[in-house]
């Protein structure tokens, strides 16, 4: 994905059922592999841990301590 200068990091408090925007921003980073993650493509997250990943699988491996 190419990202222009105008885009920045989103601050967000995640939610069970979604996410409140604490600094707006267009993307925020997988706590995983480190990929920025569209707001509008962002399905995956954990509220105890209150970070984001950007596939199931990753998520998966996050929440599973394989990394």
């Amino acid at each position: 994905m190419l990202m222009s200068a105008s885009d920045r990091a989103a601050t967000l408090f995640y939610q069970p059922n979604g996410f409140r925007v604490l600094n707006p921003g267009t993307f925020v980073t997988c706590a995983v592999s480190g990929e920025a993650i569209p707001l509008e493509a962002l399905r995956y997250w954990s509220v105890d841990r209150q970070e984001a990943y950007a596939s199931p699988a990753l998520a998966s491996e996050r929440l599973l301590g394989a990394k």
